[in-house]
């Protein structure tokens, strides 16, 4: 019986885990969902009506999974939009670990089977779990998040949310209204969708000059590549840098410092429907060791945005396929 029911459910975890860190906003905790949710549809495999409403049966128990973390556990978020602007000639201060920070998200997750989104989803699959995206839909109340997933991103029918939220159709679409509302005030004319190609010929040059910059260690050469407006975060770190000034200080003074060139070396990896970078930093034994996990949010021809994440953790590693060292050239 158990080996049927995990052939059941194992082309839909994937998917499961990618709804959960929508709702939650750490891949960690969309794990535990997930389990939490597996757990849940076994004990009631009795009232699974048809193999064929698999996948809304699962979505449903995983929805309410995490509505009942989200009454436990505070919002994730991203320090920008919790601190004010650091000065880039100030100590840094003592990283914050309790668990307030979004966590990336490989795009091997968005690689799971099943059917394509209802064509009445407005977010595509990458839009939908970009930082910007996410960093606004974690300042949603818990219910209107769960029903602008469930409508604008799975494409479910009002009264299927309606069902599932225990809510009327009304309640539903008067909620979706609202967490839209939100969604444009918060971010105004600002579009989500930073997800770009890397095989365009002006994406690729960007990209190769970013990679250049840090290898030869140029922190002028490097916030060239950014927008004016450029934000820099660093969880669990609160401190965070807006504009190329702020930027270029904070790399000249603490990550390019000394003899820098060679320090560093880049491998290109996808997180959050983005374009990334693990960064790796030569150690004294001339090996290069997972630092730091780089997100770019890329717009116009040019970087608005980079959320670094520590690489020291195995587990961000494995998630993201990353070797443990890299040897030198």
């Amino acid at each position: 019986m158990h080996d049927d029911f995990q052939h059941l459910t194992d082309p839909y975890r994937r998917e499961l885990t990618v709804h959960c860190y929508r709702m939650l906003g750490s891949l960690e905790d969309a794990e535990d969902a997930l389990q939490e949710t597996l757990l849940r549809a076994w004990r009631r495999l009795d009232t699974l009506q048809t193999r064929s409403s698999l996948r809304a049966w699962l979505c449903r128990i995983a929805t309410n999974v995490c509505l009942d973390l989200l009454g436990q556990r505070k919002a994730r978020s991203l320090p920008n939009l919790l601190f004010a602007a650091a000065n880039p000639q100030a100590p840094l201060p003592a990283p914050i670990d309790d668990p307030i920070w979004l966590d990336p998200l490989p795009d091997s997750y968005l690689a799971a089977p099943g059917p394509d989104p209802d064509p009445a989803a407005r977010y595509e699959a990458l839009e939908s779990v970009t930082l910007a995206f996410l960093t606004t839909l974690q300042q949603l109340p818990p219910r209107q998040r769960a029903v602008l997933i469930l409508r604008d991103v799975l494409g479910w029918r009002a009264n299927e949310v309606a069902q599932l939220l225990d809510l009327t159709q009304v309640a539903v679409n008067s909620a979706l209204q609202r967490a839209r509302a939100t969604l444009k005030r918060l971010n105004g004319a600002q579009s989500f969708a930073t997800t770009v190609r890397s095989d365009d010929a002006q994406t690729a040059s960007l990209l190769e000059r970013y990679v250049r910059a840090w290898e030869t260690a140029d922190p002028a050469g490097l916030v060239a590549l950014l927008r004016e407006d450029a934000t820099l975060t660093m969880p669990p770190l609160p401190a965070w840098y807006r504009g190329r000034d702020a930027i270029r200080a904070f790399y000249a003074g603490y990550l390019f410092a000394g003899q820098a060139q060679g320090r560093y070396r880049l491998l290109a990896t996808r997180a959050n429907g983005c374009l990334a970078y693990a960064v790796y930093q030569r150690g004294e034994d001339g090996v290069f060791h997972p630092a730091a996990l780089q997100v770019l949010g890329i717009a116009g021809g040019q970087i608005g945005r980079v959320d670094t994440w520590p690489l020291g953790d195995e587990r961000l590693l494995e998630r993201f396929e990353l070797p443990k060292v890299l040897s030198d050239r």
